[in-house]
């Protein structure tokens, strides 16, 4: 384990040797002690209770290798991800760094602003690191350590008081073929700050090429004014050869409304951790995700909803579809402080399962200190139900066909609640592609 740390420290002396001269001196210092941090705090093992269920030796024992733009980058291939329909920005990161030419980024109304992370590190710092790296702390997160440690370029969105866009913000993170067969490594960090009254939808898109093993280890950091309103989207497609490590704060004010959609359909070992902190009153708070894993792969949801403040309501729920040797892991975490009074909180997690050898490890978690509430947990783990099967062959369905409705079926509780169309329609066609493919023989 030291003698991977120390590769990680080395490839931090060399990136910073290269950025040091035009890095702001607070950015560096911070940087700096996220390496101190991550080297402190090592890779995380199954004997921590965060988890327990999830082994990351797979990347711990591999050697990654800070990526950098290809010099063909604008020939990637976007147009399989990019969104449809109009969009007032689209941002384009290959293996972590922006690519302007293959970007749109649009017009915002005046004082609101979309770009690149690095750009706006070097031309607003001074509204950009109040909030950086300081929504999401890395004292005590390895992950978020090490992404701090080579925090360098994503996107920076800022929406002004009032603004409201009708179309999303588009955010497409692509790694590629590494030039000398090496495994890169790429720190996605984004920074979301929506002031007081405004409104947007903002999608996260990662993906890579088809039988290359990379790490992607992305941080998004939230901050919404009083009465802001974001809807997010997470739709991870990476490799399934590649590993996905994503972390979301969030810090919410007085009656400000966050809903996040969580999509993972690729990556061998995915771990998922979004947090949310309802910091004011009547703050509104949605959780909803849905994963599909077959083979050996692993995919780890964490997620937690901290209730601070009293009138608060937040609702969850994650659906997994595992076949094969495929591994789920749901921890959801609900906490009410003792001033959070009137609270109302459900969360519901269901698996389907597909073969007699997947599993699924869930752990709801109430930590309520407060006696003027109303908290509920659910779940359910099953396989499908062959009354059901029955019923749709005897109305002339093969048993695929009756199969895949059902999977379906099941999916569609989640998909119903995603309020753009054009994502939605997006996340179905892949998920009956990937029904179809990878799991022919359980669905």
């Amino acid at each position: 384990m030291a003698h991977a740390l120390e590769r990680y420290v080395a490839e931090w002396t060399q990136a910073e040797q290269r950025r040091r001269s035009r890095s702001r001196e607070e950015l560096a210092r911070t940087r700096q002690d996220a390496l101190h941090r991550f080297v402190s705090l090592g890779f995380p093992t199954t004997r921590d209770e965060e988890w327990r269920f999830t082994s990351v030796a797979p990347i711990a024992e591999r050697t990654f290798t800070l990526a950098t733009s290809p010099p063909d980058a604008t020939s990637v291939d976007v147009a399989p991800f990019r969104l449809p329909g109009a969009s007032p920005a689209e941002l384009v990161f290959v293996n972590g760094n922006y690519v302007a030419a293959l970007s749109r980024p649009g017009t915002l109304p005046n004082g609101s602003g979309v770009g690149s992370l690095a750009s706006a590190l070097g031309s607003r710092g001074d509204e950009v690191e109040p909030h950086l790296a300081r929504i999401a702390p890395f004292e005590r997160h390895s992950f978020v350590a090490l992404n701090t440690a080579f925090l360098e370029d994503g996107a920076r969105i800022h929406l002004a008081a009032g603004t409201i866009l009708q179309q999303p913000i588009h955010l497409l993170f692509i790694a590629t073929n590494p030039i000398d067969g090496q495994s890169i490594m790429v720190h996605p960090r984004v920074l979301i700050v929506l002031g007081a009254n405004s409104q947007a939808s903002i999608v996260e898109t990662y993906a890579g090429p088809a039988g290359v093993s990379y790490l992607t280890n992305a941080v998004t950091e939230v901050a919404l004014g009083e009465n802001a309103v974001l809807d997010h989207y997470t739709l991870q497609y990476e490799s399934p050869d590649a590993y996905h490590v994503g972390a979301i704060q969030v810090q919410a004010q007085r009656s400000a409304t966050f809903a996040s959609h969580s999509i993972s359909l690729g990556g061998a070992l995915t771990r998922n951790e979004v947090t949310a902190s309802l910091n004011g009153e009547g703050v509104e708070c949605t959780l909803n995700g849905l994963y599909v894993a077959d083979g050996q792969r692993l995919v780890d949801n964490h997620t937690t909803i901290d209730h601070t403040q009293p009138h608060c309501g937040s609702r969850e729920i994650y659906k997994g579809i595992l076949a094969g040797h495929a591994r789920g892991v749901f921890n959801g975490k609900i906490i009410v402080r003792p001033d959070a009074q009137k609270t109302d909180a459900k969360q519901t997690n269901r698996a389907l399962l597909l073969s007699e050898d997947a599993q699924i490890n869930t752990t709801p978690q109430l930590e309520i200190f407060a006696n003027d509430v109303k908290c509920t947990h659910g779940a359910a783990v099953g396989q499908l139900d062959d009354e059901a099967l029955f019923y749709l062959r005897s109305r002339g369905l093969s048993d695929t066909e009756a199969r895949h409705l059902l999977i379906r079926a099941f999916a569609a509780d989640v998909l119903s609640r995603l309020p753009l169309e054009p994502v939605r329609t997006g996340i179905e066609e892949r998920l009956q592609r990937q029904l179809a493919q990878a799991l022919p023989a359980a669905a």
